[in-house]
């Protein structure tokens, strides 16, 4: 009687799940299958929205621990309602031919994000790069296009971002010989610096090999300029870089914020003319409590305003960690939050936390939900 119990209360969840899904309902945490009744593959990713479609692209995760590292390279799936998605299948494959190739088979590929040039027509995609079996020490950007959404990208180059150059806010200590002590390669992130960042001045360090990039969002403002996010200088200090105007390298102008505060996740996106970034806090792939702050200027003096979540799990993001912020195309203040909730283990089986974002006193906020609508 216990198993039949057992049968029909799974029987009936199953049932529930599926009407959800049917009926326009987006679930965090579940399962959440594309077309082919799989569960989408696209970690650690971004949406574009592009001539009434929304295109989601994201690491394409294999079983097991060996699925951490690239080992097939960037999904893409494509939607008109942000419910139900098509598998479009693999936008940027890992090199399997070459294995000094900066994305061979087996390097670590992270956090795509994926932005459209209207100037030169390409879809441009960046990520956070790691070198085949050299660990964490990388530390690059990679890019790659697409005369596509869907792809095929061909993998233009990687590297460190603003090789001689300084930051607008650079201060004269940066410009100051570099102790000899100071590690020349990455010491391990959050604690791992013997005292604040800028008493180590690890941003003099890498001024001439270029700044350390790793957990990354992409940015375009309403002037078409784009802009890099990403954590620097040993994941301690996040750095906004501006693009060139194809989107496709350093522009040389880029600015340092929150140093010391060891943000990774970061999210920015612009609502009613300030500047809001999200992120979370470096414990690795266990969740914390997210970050969040407004500016009035890109490139300007940002504010912090505590955990965006609220209730219960508030502390540690619903177990997720940011990865982006999707503003709703036709729909009025409409944001959407997006998470990931990490299984290193098996990271094939993560799942979504898409969560609404609401706003008090200009202040983005997440409260937890086991279903909505748009």
């Amino acid at each position: 009687m216990a198993h039949k119990f057992q049968f029909f209360v799974l029987f009936f969840f199953c049932i529930f799940i599926l009407k959800a899904q049917t009926s326009k309902q987006i679930i965090p945490g579940e399962i959440w299958n594309d077309n082919t009744g799989t569960h989408i593959n696209a970690h650690g990713g971004g949406v574009l929205y592009h001539k009434g479609v929304y295109y989601w692209y994201g690491e394409h995760k294999i079983a097991g621990k060996i699925g951490n590292t690239a080992q097939v390279g960037v999904g893409c799936y494509s939607s008109r309602d942000l419910y139900k998605w098509k598998n479009e299948g693999i936008a940027l494959k890992v090199d399997e031919t070459n294995p000094e190739s900066d994305i061979a088979k087996g390097c670590i590929l992270e956090r795509p994000k994926v932005i459209y040039n209207t100037k030169t027509k390409k879809f441009v995609m960046w990520f956070h790069l790691e070198l085949k079996d050299k660990g964490y020490d990388a530390a690059r950007s990679g890019v790659a296009f697409s005369d596509s959404p869907t792809g095929p990208f061909v993998f233009l180059q990687s590297f460190r971002p603003n090789t001689g150059f300084w930051p607008e806010n650079v201060q004269p200590f940066h410009k100051k010989p570099v102790a000899d002590w100071v590690k020349p390669h990455y010491c391990g992130g959050k604690g791992c610096l013997p005292a604040h960042v800028d008493s180590v001045n690890i941003l003099g360090r890498d001024f001439k090999g270029g700044q350390m990039a790793r957990d990354m969002n992409l940015f375009v403002d309403d002037d078409g300029t784009a802009y890099h996010i990403y954590s620097s200088e040993e994941n301690s200090t996040t750095h906004i870089s501006k693009l060139t105007d194809d989107y496709l390298s350093y522009s040389g102008q880029y600015f340092r914020v929150f140093p010391g505060r060891y943000m990774e996740g970061a999210t920015l996106f612009k609502r009613k003319g300030k500047y809001y970034f999200i992120a979370s806090d470096c414990t690795g792939w266990a969740p914390n409590a997210a970050r969040s702050a407004v500016a009035e200027e890109i490139f300007g003096e940002w504010t912090e305003l505590g955990n965006p979540a609220e209730g219960k799990d508030s502390e540690l993001t619903f177990h997720s960690q940011s990865t982006f912020v999707l503003k709703v195309e036709g729909k009025k203040d409409s944001y959407i939050f997006l998470g990931d909730r990490w299984t290193p283990d098996n990271p094939i089986d993560g799942r979504y936390i898409w969560l609404p974002i609401k706003f008090e006193n200009d202040a983005p906020k997440l409260y937890w939900q086991d279903h909505w609508s748009l």
